[in-house]
This record gives structure tokens, C-alpha cells and sequence, in this order.
């Protein structure tokens, strides 16, 4: 089961296609980070300001210099140490399409736990981008079927998992982190 929906959503990622996925916090809406125009799909169906940008997924922490150009050691221990998840905004972003770049230049960052995830980037061997399932301005789905038709309808593929859990998974935790270690928090 898992394996299968890791292939057919590779394929619609593959084909620059946008999906609807679940993940260790809320149900996201994703394409693979390099592909400006998957990226752009995805602006459009939010109907979200391109100002503001979108976390990128990684399956493990041994990939974040190939996505940021100066990391410091102290990422490392965040995200080891993290009790929730952690999305890490960091400068230096590179090698993802520039649509998902902030305007200073960073990004955000989370390792994905969720089985599928993780799954789904080794075999794109690319980051995902994650956003909330949800139309800009409207509150993010804790679950599948608080999600809004239009999103459903507007993805090329929809994920056959977890898509009957009734847990209720929070956002992840935002911290901005500097190269000179400094850091913020942006969504505890």
C-alpha cells in the first residue's frame, strides 16, 4: 500500500504535478522543489501571495548543506533534539526553484518523519514542498475531510493514506535560524 502511493505520487511529482499528502503535522499540498512551474501551480490553487513562501522537506538533516549555503552546527541539534516538528528558516537558500525563496534569500526546512514522506523524497532524490491544504487566508485542515474541496479538485493526485485519522496534528514549530546561531521563534 505504502509503496504504491509513494510510486504513483513519484510519478505525478515526476510529471510536474502537484499532490495532496499527508505528513507528520497537517495534510499537505506538494510538488518537487526544483520545478518553478509545479511550484507556481501550487501559488495559484492557495490563491496565495508569492511573497510568501513555502517549506521545502527533506528526508534527513545529511541534506541541508545542499539546500543552504552556509549551515550552522546548531541546526543539527535543533532538529535532533526537537520534541515536535521543526521547520527551520535559514539564509543562503539554493539549488530549489527561486519561487520558494524569501525575498532575503532563506528558507524553510523540515525533516519529514511520516513514512510516506520520507519515502517520497528518496525516491525523488529532490526536496518536497509542504504547505497547509488550505486556501491562503482559510484555517489549515487537522484532518482529510476538513479539507476544501476546491484543494481536493485542484491537485493532480491525492494520497490514498492515513486519509481516515482523526488525530489532531498541530503545524510545525518555526524558528528562524542566522548563520552566527541567532534565532527566533516564528510559530511556537
Amino acid at each position: 500500500m505504502l509503496r504504491d502511493e509513494v510510486a504513483k505520487a513519484f510519478k505525478v511529482i515526476q510529471d510536474g504535478g502537484i499532490i495532496l499528502y499527508p505528513t507528520d503535522t497537517i495534510w499537505g499540498i506538494g510538488c518537487d522543489a526544483t520545478n518553478t512551474e509545479a511550484v507556481n501551480k501550487i501559488y495559484r490553487l492557495k490563491q496565495r501571495d508569492e511573497a510568501k513562501s513555502m517549506i521545502i522537506l527533506l528526508d534527513t538533516e545529511n541534506k541541508l548543506e545542499s539546500y543552504i549555503s552556509d549551515v550552522n552546527p546548531l541546526a543539527y541539534d535543533l532538529i535532533e533534539y526537537a520534541e515536535n516538528p521543526l521547520t527551520l528558516v535559514m539564509p543562503g537558500a539554493k539549488n530549489i526553484s527561486p519561487a520558494l525563496i524569501a525575498a532575503d534569500g532563506s528558507v524553510g526546512i523540515r525533516i519529514a518523519k511520516h513514512p510516506f514522506c520520507q519515502q517520497l523524497i528518496q525516491r525523488m532524490r529532490k526536496p518536497l514542498v509542504s504547505t497547509s491544504a488550505n486556501i491562503s487566508g482559510k484555517p489549515s485542515p487537522q484532518y482529510f475531510s476538513q479539507i476544501d474541496e476546491e484543494i481536493i479538485s485542484g491537485v493532480d493526485y491525492v494520497v490514498d493514506i492515513d486519509q481516515h485519522d482523526m488525530e489532531i496534528k498541530n503545524p510545525s514549530t518555526i524558528m528562524r535560524l542566522a548563520p552566527d546561531g541567532k534565532f527566533e521563534f516564528i510559530r511556537r
